[in-house]
């Protein structure tokens, strides 16, 4: 492979059908749809904010100010049942999927047992190499409005960019990237292929997506999922909370923008499928020709940024050597 050739690479940026509440069913298509995509060419897949346990669009667990219905907490609990466990049988199938496949992938999950208490979930973007092994994860920082009645707050400690042989991949969830200290870790680490999995549809998230572009001179590939009521389980008893939302819970909006804004493919709506575009990881280092964030244009003798990497348990034990106690 030349040194040119290894500045190339195929992304692919999935809009699958969603499965609320049916992670085997969601873990299935991720596996064909990984495969379908290799075979197309691509050697980095990427799938929305929890695909994989479900963006319940639309319902709010039987809850209001000052009370919980008991009919929500069962769905709650519905809910962490289809939730993950990281490291668990579904990462199984997900990294031999990426192996059998020879590719890098990248998947939004409900993850579950991430910490001591067994109840809290986190969404979260886990990444698997070509070897199936996973390589990294990221769990969301700031759940947004309604998101934090059913998901926990991750930490600095998972805020990786992985180095690949086609440049560094790295990314933020959904309303993270409208953190502009989150997206300056990010830059920080010098990525280059920025990942966005989310569940919004709107026009104005394609602004979004291309100011990032912009303001890190990298790619960036947003994916969201397309998504109908009639995707639910019909047997889940709080489904009358979405009646006045449309049919069409997530239109999509999945998309792929160079360093320089401009659109390389989507965006995608009303229907599910794959983006696919050939991108030159020689095009970060021409974009930050007059912009670089972390480079040229900035200025740390006038400002100054600190990431906490550290975990933050709830419950830290320290180990005491004195007077013989464990």
């Amino acid at each position: 492979m030349s040194a040119q050739d290894s500045q190339r690479v195929r992304v692919a940026a999935v809009q699958p059908r969603g499965f609320p509440f049916d992670s085997a069913s969601a873990v299935s298509e991720l596996c064909a749809t990984t495969a379908a995509a290799a075979d197309a060419g691509a050697g980095l897949v990427v799938f929305p904010e929890a695909f994989v346990g479900g963006y319940p669009w639309g319902l709010a667990f039987g809850t209001s100010v000052g009370g919980r219905k008991p009919a929500g907490r069962r769905t709650f609990g519905r809910y962490h049942d289809a939730a993950i466990r990281v490291p668990g049988p579904e990462t199984e199938r997900m990294g031999r999927a990426a192996a059998d496949a020879g590719v890098y992938l990248a998947v939004g999950v409900i993850e579950k047992g991430a910490t001591h208490s067994p109840g809290t979930l986190f969404c979260t973007l886990l990444y698997f190499a070509p070897d199936g092994t996973l390589a990294g994860l990221h769990r969301k920082l700031k759940p947004t409005a309604a998101e934090r009645l059913i998901w926990g707050e991750g930490d600095g400690s998972t805020l990786p960019v992985l180095d690949t042989p086609f440049g560094k991949v790295g990314g933020l969830i959904c309303w993270e990237n409208y953190m502009p200290l989150a997206r300056m870790a990010m830059y920080g680490k010098g990525v280059e292929i920025y990942l966005a999995p989310t569940a919004d549809s709107r026009d104005r998230w394609q602004a979004t997506l291309r100011h990032i572009a912009l303001e890190g001179r990298c790619f960036v590939i947003g994916c969201n999922q397309f998504v109908t009521k009639e995707h639910y389980p019909a047997d889940i008893e709080i489904l009358g909370e979405f009646a006045d939302w449309p049919d069409v819970l997530s239109p999509g909006g999945t998309s792929i923008y160079s360093p320089l804004g401009e659109p390389l493919a989507g965006p995608l709506l009303g229907e599910a499928g794959v983006l696919c575009a050939d991108v030159d990881l020689g095009d970060v280092a021409r974009g930050k020709f007059d912009f670089d964030v972390v480079g040229h244009y900035a200025r740390p003798d006038v400002f100054e940024f600190r990431v906490n990497e550290e975990p933050m348990d709830a419950v830290r034990r320290a180990v005491h050597a004195r007077h013989g106690r464990p």
